[in-house]
């Protein structure tokens, strides 16, 4: 495969640039130069200066002065806007303008933004065919949230999971999961998913805050337009033009992290970012930013006993893994044990433990006894015949080892991981204007960072990097661009993996030790009292027939009352053993957790994942050939690659011994047309192919009424559709609670799942032993039905709500299965976890799945620059009742709180002495967890409730002009009671910061 040359790139890239050196003043036809300033007459900085219709323009300088040289002739619209001002638009009729005076108003509230990824075109967010929420530099700085990813959660309808401090998941419209991937996070139109994991990792090798200059979030489904995974949301950041944001900008922020759950409670962090932008003239800019955090993070101590087993629950035994031998902590990792008896049995065979053999039938086998001629017990018993005699020991074998489960001690994940959280992003531009109409770009991301996520596991990512690397050409009415996103999981490891092959490495230690020494003892013990037994027989007159029996039975009895006894007497010392070298502070500890951490899976926990993801999209908009008074017509298509590299330790490999690559490919058209201004309708139809699945048309249809100007009514239908991401393609991947496998046939090839037929967990659980029925296994498809209204009353209340309702039509859920080990065993097998496998594979929903919401969201400027907002949303299930009835198993991920509001209030500059503030409180129900890292227990019996929370957010901020900056203090879950967001995640707790923020841009 071809892979881009960036070195070629910007050999071009340079030669453009040397070129219109001279070129530059041949072009420059007319000339335009003034001044803008606010109403109070102060000259302001950093304002946007672009031609309408065309990607040229500039800022103004320190003085508000502006120059600008544009080939067209006039007359030409100027568009001149500023985040927290009205825009406007100057028409220039002459040739040479050079006095132009301009004066912004202020204005602050949403219904003056402008949007563009609801219709992949610019237009006002109060005119938007679909719910949209926006975030832009204002609204970041007034955050009291430590980070601007952080503040998304304050938008209506934003639910996070957060999984790690620089980890956390943007969820809407109640398909929430810890790393979601039914929403595609967009950054500079770059699709930011890790591409082994189909899902954006957080903000961890993101965007610098300081290159933000908005970002916008759709709710629910766009696929429409953006195609495959768009089915919940999308997410859409958007970078800095060094042509706009120009000069050096930086921060520097500190604080604490305390809860009470960590092992030290309370802990510092750093955060620091610088950016420089430079335009050397109206052609050529650049950028470069570097940011990078450090802390220690939030721990996952949740210790009930999720394993539902010999009288346990959540509650009756926390954290007591000797209170129960089959003990499974919720962050308890390693608490895997062994049935003694099945390891010494082996194949039952008797031999010397190689091969499978078993040790203890062979020492029973052949270990000669004086007493009766040096014959072994089972030629005394049996005779010559070795079939006879086999079966004599087996029987000495059966009654003399006890049915013993040992379990391993386990480990907290604290145990495992000091919790390191590290996050550094490296990121630069390179901006040509070939003419006023094309821009040309070429740029890079990269960043490295470690962090822990929840998935199947808990995964503690450590010095992954991801890196994207894109050219692009863009105009005011077209793109074309390709990127490539590569991603190296650095040293990650599965938590869940280590902590079981650190308990196999403690059992195999104690079970060596104290094994040998119970058979000796045992079978000792066992030939002992069967020979008193015999020989008192045969005193009393017996025969050999008589006397043998009278002698089994005996020794039977004895083994019988004391085996358990033998067996504790054996494995205390070697126990003993296996603690002094294998628990933390242990001499083999830390050696051996480095060395399973350095393993790939199986035989480690470490897992590779090299994967790449190759994009080539373009979008045209029409607007020049055809009248958008007329209709307004864009098309556009992309194809892809997914190049999976995992070294086999994450996805199945095909029959060459090679990871697979998945291609896929798309195109749209979207054609609107207004009426009088009164009534817009739009309509957009996408078709999307991926080899591995049939194709898939996403049809949307809108409607937007506007009346008296003000309000504004819209209504939509549209289908989104996601392709079943990478790893639930190719998965091969055994975790502490099941194997998890991909959805494609293959892999009921691979493990036999036909003639060796699998069950559903709840069927046998239910005494239901019907061999599942597979079914085409298909895109999940839903139909989106939206109605809403948005209004902005006097331009200072504004209103936005939405009803929406979903039809999933083949929505994709986890089916827990289960399958006999040994396939001539009894069908009552299935129901021992020692002598079954469990698959957690990918299928769709036996039936049609609806959900259903609603939100409203209100602004209001009080005055004097005080704002108080508001927005509450609720989500809800339809029909989960009936989807469990036919398949209790079924894991839905519909993971949200029922009710979820947020409140704020907030003023930038307080009687405008420079000093601002902003309070934010908020509030969600409980609600019940579905996911793969709750025991199946947990799941069919609906016990993984996530407890309602609240936290109060505030911070303080005083803006110095004198040295442009702006210092802030805030806090976070001010109160400090601790919460979670999802099963397995950890507690979060209170973050108290300071910061201070330089723009040489600051007004």
């Amino acid at each position: 495969m071809k892979r881009l040359r960036p070195r070629k790139c910007i050999g071009w890239f340079v030669l453009l640039s040397v070129l219109n050196l001279g070129l530059h003043q041949a072009f420059a036809q007319t000339t335009i130069s003034g001044t803008v300033t606010d109403a109070a007459a102060r000259p302001l900085v950093g304002i946007s200066i672009q031609v309408k219709g065309k990607v040229l323009g500039t800022i103004t300088n320190n003085d508000g002065h502006f120059t600008l040289h544009v080939s067209d002739q006039p007359p030409v619209t100027l568009v001149v806007s500023s985040v927290g001002f009205a825009a406007q638009e100057i028409t220039v009729t002459e040739q040479a303008a050079s006095a132009l005076s301009i004066t912004l108003q202020e204005q602050s509230i949403m219904a003056s933004e402008v949007v563009v990824s609801a219709s992949r075109m610019e237009e006002s967010v109060m005119k938007s065919p679909v719910s949209i929420e926006k975030l832009n530099v204002l609204g970041i700085r007034e955050s009291p949230q430590p980070s601007f990813y952080d503040a998304l959660q304050n938008l209506k309808g934003v639910e996070m999971s957060t999984q790690s401090l620089t980890f956390r998941s943007v969820n809407t419209r109640g398909f929430a999961s810890n790393g979601n991937t039914r929403l595609v996070q967009l950054m500079d139109g770059m699709d930011n998913q890790a591409p082994g994991l189909n899902f954006p990792v957080g903000n961890v090798v993101g965007m610098s805050e300081l290159d933000v200059e908005s970002v916008e979030l759709l709710p629910g489904a766009a696929s429409a337009l953006y195609g495959p995974n768009a089915i919940n949301g999308l997410l859409l950041m958007n970078s800095k033009s060094p042509f706009t944001y120009q000069g050096v900008s930086a921060y520097v922020k500190t604080g604490v992290m305390s809860a009470s759950n960590r092992t030290q409670q309370t802990t510092a962090f750093y955060d620091v970012a610088v950016r420089f932008a430079k335009a050397f003239n109206d052609r050529f800019a650049f950028k470069a930013n570097v940011a990078y955090l450090t802390a220690k993070d939030w721990q996952a101590t949740d210790y009930r006993d999720q394993s539902f087993t010999n009288g346990t629950n959540l509650e009756n035994n926390v954290g007591n893994t000797q209170g129960n031998p089959t003990y499974d902590g919720v962050n308890w990792y390693g608490d895997v044990g062994a049935n003694l008896y099945d390891i010494l049995y082996g194949n039952g065979m008797p031999g010397d433990g190689s091969g499978g053999s078993s040790a203890a039938l062979g020492a029973i086998y052949t270990t000669p006894i004086p007493q009766i001629g040096n014959a072994t017990l089972p030629q005394f018993i049996a005779g010559a015949d070795p079939a006879q005699q086999l079966g004599a020991a087996r029987s000495i074998f059966e009654n003399m080892v006890p049915q013993y489960y040992q379990p391993a001690p386990g480990y907290s994940e604290q145990q495992l991981t000091d919790y390191p959280t590290k996050s550094l992003k490296l990121n630069a531009s390179l901006h040509y204007r070939i003419n006023d109409d094309v821009e040309a770009i070429l740029q890079g991301n990269w960043g490295k960072g470690s962090t822990i996520y929840t998935a199947a596991d808990r995964y503690n990512i450590q010095n992954f990097t991801m890196g994207q690397y894109k050219a692009e050409l863009r105009g005011d009415n077209f793109f074309v661009r390709g990127y490539t996103t590569r991603e190296n999981s650095g040293d990650a490891h599965a938590l869940g993996v280590l902590g079981s092959l650190m308990g196999q490495r403690y059992l195999q230690t104690a079970i060596g030790a104290g094994a040998p020494a119970f058979v000796q003892n045992a079978y000792t013990q066992y030939a002992g009292a069967f020979l008193m037994a015999y020989q008192q027989a045969t005193q009393g007159g017996a025969d050999h027939s008589a006397a043998l029996q009278v002698a089994q039975q005996a020794a039977n009895a004895h083994a019988g009352a004391n085996r358990e006894q033998w067996m504790n007497s054996a494995m205390a010392p070697a126990l003993e053993t296996a603690d002094g070298m294998f628990l933390p502070g242990g001499s083999e500890f830390d050696a051996t957790m480095a060395d399973i951490k350095t393993r790939a899976i199986p035989m480690g926990a470490n897992f590779l994942d090299r994967s790449n993801l190759y994009h080539a999209e373009a979008m045209y908009n029409f607007k020049r050939q055809i009248d958008p008074g007329v209709v307004e017509l864009i098309a556009g298509a992309n194809y892809r690659v997914y190049d999976l590299n995992s070294e086999g330790t994450l996805f199945a490999l095909d029959n060459d011994g090679n990871e697979f690559n998945i291609r896929e490919w798309g195109a749209y058209v979207q054609a609107g047309r207004n009426f009088n201004d009164i009534f817009k309708l739009t309509a957009s139809l996408r078709y999307d192919k991926n080899e591995n699945f049939k194709g898939q048309f996403s049809p949307r249809i809108s409607g937007v009424l506007t009346v008296a100007e003000q309000h504004n009514f819209r209504a939509s239908f549209q289908r989104g559709f996601r392709i079943p991401t990478t790893q639930n393609q190719y998965i091969d991947l055994n975790t502490p609670q099941a194997r998890l496998v991909g959805g494609l046939p293959l892999f009921r090839e691979r493990y036999d799942m036909i003639s060796n037929p699998v069950y559903a967990l709840t069927d046998v659980q239910n005494g239901d032993v019907a061999p599942y029925q597979f079914k085409e296994w298909e895109p999940e498809k839903v139909e989106t039905y939206e109605i809403g209204y948005k209004s902005a009353i006097d331009n200072r209340f504004f209103v936005d709500v939405f009803y929406y309702y979903n039809r999933f039509l083949t929505f994709e859920g986890v089916a827990v299965l289960v399958q006999l080990k040994d396939p001539g065993g009894s069908i009552a097998d299935l129901a021992d976890p020692t002598r079954r496998n469990v698959y957690s594979m990918p299928v769709n929903a036996p039936q049609v799945l609806k959900n259903s919401g609603w939100g409203i969201g209100l602004d209001y400027l009080i005055g004097r620059g005080y704002t108080l907002t508001g927005n509450v949303t609720q989500n809800v299930l339809l029909n989960e009742d009936k989807l469990r009835e036919s398949d209790p198993s079924f894991i839905t991920f519909f993971n949200s709180p029922e009710y979820r509001f947020n409140v704020g209030f907030s003023n930038r500059d307080i009687g405008r002495t420079g000093w601002g503030f902003g309070l934010t409180f908020r509030h969600q129900t409980e609600f019940l967890w579905n996911g793969s890292i709750g025991t199946p227990a947990v799941n069919v019996g609906r016990y993984s409730i996530i407890p309602a929370y609240s936290t109060f957010d505030a911070q303080v901020s005083k803006k110095i002009p004198a040295f442009k900056s702006i210092v802030k203090l805030g806090g976070t879950n001010i109160g400090n009671k601790l919460y979670t967001t999802g099963w397995g995640n950890p507690s979060v707790g209170g973050m108290y910061y300071v910061s201070i923020t330089f723009d040489e841009l600051l007004n």
